[in-house]
């Protein structure tokens, strides 16, 4: 894990809710992806300017009762790198 890391959506991606579907998308120029509601409330804070201590940090304060979300933040982050929904900021 890199807490310092700092991520943003793809240049030409974008998140957003979808009242019909109650959930949140990850908009793209070729389509869509669903995220499920831990996806979305991750990538809602990934706005390039939270290092990733601080997406972890709001998000253990929002759902104490997890028990610490570092590992599965993490896990997700770096698969949605691997996937291309998102790109290291450099300060």
């Amino acid at each position: 894990m890199n807490p310092s890391r700092i991520l943003s959506l793809r240049p030409g991606w974008r998140l957003q809710w979808e009242p019909a579907q109650q959930r949140h998308v990850l908009l793209y120029p070729e389509g869509m992806v669903q995220l499920n509601d831990s996806a979305g409330a991750i990538l809602a804070l990934v706005d390039g300017r939270r290092d990733q201590a601080a997406i972890v940090a709001e998000l253990d304060s929002r759902f104490p009762a997890a028990g610490g979300v570092a590992d599965d933040v993490d896990d997700f982050l770096n698969d949605a790198c691997r996937q291309g929904w998102l790109r290291e900021v450099t300060p």
